[in-house]
């Protein structure tokens, strides 16, 4: 297949819905790509119910809830969604005398436009494996997880969460509400997630809710069809203890790869794509990066920070296919034509 977007979003996560929001208010199409199964990112693949509360004007959501949400907002717009593909080539082509970008797939769909936005997350993307565990994988869903995907999973069981990051004290938090026992294990007593989140879990440790097992490193795992132990390793005195178990939680985090867009002459910087914050396009015109995939001073890996992104991306975006129009801008709340498209204000 081959066809002529106005946008071509790829990476269908929570800036990549919110990508198709932005383009719908001016009256621009997008086709999202993502080479998962569903829409929804890292949000719906890694942690669907993880608790979500930076949202502005929402004090709780779990990650799927907000892809959700984001999905019931786009769907004024006129949209398409390729899931299970990957972009392979980006190539510069000429049209009409215009400059346009040539996408491709691997499934074989090619897209012309004049506005690429990646908003690949982290790139494609791989949980970490517990260092010096040979095969883990072989208890993975029978005790072994690299997410939660399912809190049901850990109820009234023996759970051991390894991690020092946000999602290593969210997790405990959430999961010494349902759990039998929480032991949150990490090399040294010392966290890399929000303090008020630390500040929560030691409460929970004052309180005897949760475990916390620190210098400790992993040692081996124990089971036969499934997980029944696990022996832990003071990093301090080397000295091996082994526990009961029923669920191994690890929260690495990810192995991020780049994978093709390596390829496309777009400057990086480490494994993120450079932009300016003008309109966060990259060293190549037409080519914007949004979400935690790009790079500038100052940048911040949050969902709401890749809203701000993708909204300035998407002006200059209009500006290409209307080169000399003043951008339609408004405010949802006082433009009635807006309010109808959104099905806020009836006919």
């Amino acid at each position: 297949m081959k066809k002529e977007i106005d946008i071509v979003v790829i990476g269908a996560g929570p800036v990549g819905l919110f990508t198709v929001f932005e383009a719908g208010l001016l009256g621009l199409k997008c086709v999202l790509i993502d080479n998962l199964d569903k829409v929804g990112g890292q949000c719906a693949e890694l942690y669907p119910e993880k608790p979500i509360y930076d949202i502005p004007g929402v004090p709780f959501q779990t990650a799927q809830e907000h892809v959700d949400a984001l999905i019931e907002q786009i769907k004024p717009f006129d949209y398409e969604v390729f899931l299970e593909q990957r972009v392979d080539e980006l190539l510069g082509v000429k049209k009409d005398d215009q400059e346009f970008w040539s996408v491709r797939t691997n499934m074989g769909n090619e897209f012309i436009t004049k506005n690429v936005f990646i908003a690949a997350g982290a790139g494609s993307f791989e949980p970490r494996r517990p260092p010096n565990i040979d095969d883990p994988d072989k208890f993975k869903d029978k005790g072994v997880t690299y997410a939660v995907r399912s809190k049901s999973t850990y109820k009234d069981k023996n759970v051991f969460i390894f991690g020092g990051g946000d999602s290593a004290l969210d997790w405990t938090i959430e999961l010494s509400k349902i759990a039998k026992s929480i032991n949150l294990v990490h090399r040294r007593d010392a966290f890399r997630g929000a303090l008020h989140s630390e500040e929560q879990m030691r409460e929970l440790v004052s309180k005897g809710k949760v475990n916390l097992l620190t210098p400790y490193v992993i040692e081996d795992i124990f089971g036969t069809s499934s997980v029944t132990s696990v022996s832990l390793k003071n990093f301090d005195t080397k000295e091996i203890e082994t526990f009961d178990a029923d669920e191994l939680l690890f929260l690495f985090g990810l192995n991020k790869k780049l994978g093709p867009i390596l390829e496309w002459d777009i400057e990086l910087n480490s494994k993120k794509i450079k932009v300016n914050t003008e309109n966060f396009e990259t060293t190549r015109s037409g080519i914007f990066a949004v979400g935690d995939i790009n790079d500038y001073p100052g940048k911040l890996d949050l969902i709401l920070s890749g809203f701000h992104e993708t909204t300035l991306a998407v002006q200059e975006a209009y500006k290409r296919i209307n080169p000399g129009e003043r951008v339609p801008f408004g405010y949802t709340t006082s433009n009635s034509k807006l309010q109808k498209k959104l099905g806020v204000l009836k006919d």
